[in-house]
């Protein structure tokens, strides 16, 4: 072993569990990720969390038990149960971080909110939702905030290309050390501003997901898989994709009770026009699921032409959420498959289950989302 791998190993062990897991799981090319020697890989999406002042924010439709002395502050702990509790590899801020309306500075109240996840020690990105510029920052002062973050793997915008939004980026997640695919990125996340409000005269309503991030989507989609199977260790099929971004494609709207796990308990709040993006998904080809917020008492999964689409569920406290019913927080579990000489090849399982801010931190609706080889797949 080089000087140079004692120095990183003695620092490591010096860190906390955390941070060393962490520090392990991003060796790879920058804007990256990888699956340790425990062959797994876990990510925990926070949404809407709606952070403003802290201690001086009071609580949005909680019990009247509840009341007193809740605020941001309790956002903010279950942010720790949470990362205490799943030891996620990666967490991932799906929008509305803050709420601009309420916030006396943007800038102090975006590094508050996402303070547990930089205490931690632990890789982070973010998207933007609809009321995070509603503040003293522009949006994209926001994301140029904070992409100067410690810890956070979000970018503004891909280098040299012309693109709406602020907050489109993709990372890789990379095999495991030692693997055949120690080399390749086994499992791809996309991230996608999905705007805030139309600015299209005579169309009302929220944003979308616009033709230019489209054409950069699909253009990284196709390279990534080229990547995976060309040489060298070529692949036979993509590597899975998932997709992150705030506000909920109008097909979002196609599930009922009988074909989605989880509740519905208010309107799919999309554009009042579709974009066409679960579309490009589908043409993509790698996308097995994609992930959003804005919607707050709705967190339900469903499968619509071979990708689920899947909301989080409400996890701030200065959010609208309805009282009595826990604000939570959904996780995605990746797990290689085991490989012939014992050790780990390419990804074989994605599940999904939320758990709740509740005196048990209850774990509900555990779901596969995909799986190797699976009907359809």
């Amino acid at each position: 072993m080089d000087r140079l791998s004692l120095f990183v190993l003695a620092c490591l062990c010096l860190s906390s569990p955390a941070a060393t897991a962490a520090a392990v799981r991003r060796q790879g090319p920058p804007s990256s990720l990888r699956f340790g020697p425990s062959g797994d890989f876990k990510i925990l999406q926070v949404a809407d969390m709606h952070y403003a002042d802290g201690k001086s924010t009071p609580c949005e439709d909680v019990l009247p038990d509840q009341v007193r002395g809740c605020s941001d502050l309790n956002t903010s702990a279950f942010i720790r149960r949470m990362i205490r509790a799943e030891r996620p590899d990666l967490v991932v801020f799906t929008g509305d971080n803050i709420y601009g309306f309420d916030s006396a500075d943007a800038a102090r109240s975006l590094e508050s909110a996402f303070a547990p996840a930089m205490e931690a020690g632990l890789p982070w990105a973010a998207v933007l939702g609809n009321h995070d510029q509603e503040g003293t920052l522009s949006r994209e002062g926001v994301m140029r905030h904070v992409v100067g973050m410690g810890g956070t793997l979000s970018r503004v915008n891909p280098e040299g290309v012309e693109i709406d939004g602020y907050g489109n980026y993709h990372v890789e997640v990379y095999g495991a050390v030692g693997s055949v695919v120690s080399n390749k990125s086994v499992v791809n996340l996309y991230f996608l501003d999905s705007g805030d409000y139309s600015t299209v005269a005579g169309v009302g309503g929220y944003g979308w997901i616009k033709a230019s991030q489209q054409v950069w989507f699909k253009q990284t989609s196709d390279r990534l898989q080229r990547e995976y199977m060309g040489q060298p260790e070529p692949q036979k099929e993509p590597a899975p994709g998932l997709v992150y971004f705030h506000i909920p494609l109008p097909e979002f709207a196609s599930f009922d009770s009988s074909n989605f796990t989880g509740v519905r308990q208010e309107g799919i709040s999309s554009a009042s026009i579709n974009s066409g993006f679960f579309t490009t998904m589908l043409e993509a080809g790698d996308v097995k699921a994609a992930f959003v917020g804005h919607d707050h008492i709705n967190d339900f999964c469903g499968k619509l032409t071979g990708i689920h689409l899947c909301y989080a569920g409400g996890f701030g406290y200065h959010a609208y959420g309805k009282a009595g019913w826990s604000r939570r927080a959904r996780v995605v579990y990746a797990s290689l498959e085991k490989a012939n000489d014992g050790g780990w090849g390419d990804v074989k399982s994605i599940k999904t289950w939320k758990r709740l801010d509740d005196e048990k931190l209850s774990t509900i609706d555990m779901q596969v989302l995909w799986s190797k080889g699976s009907p359809g797949e």
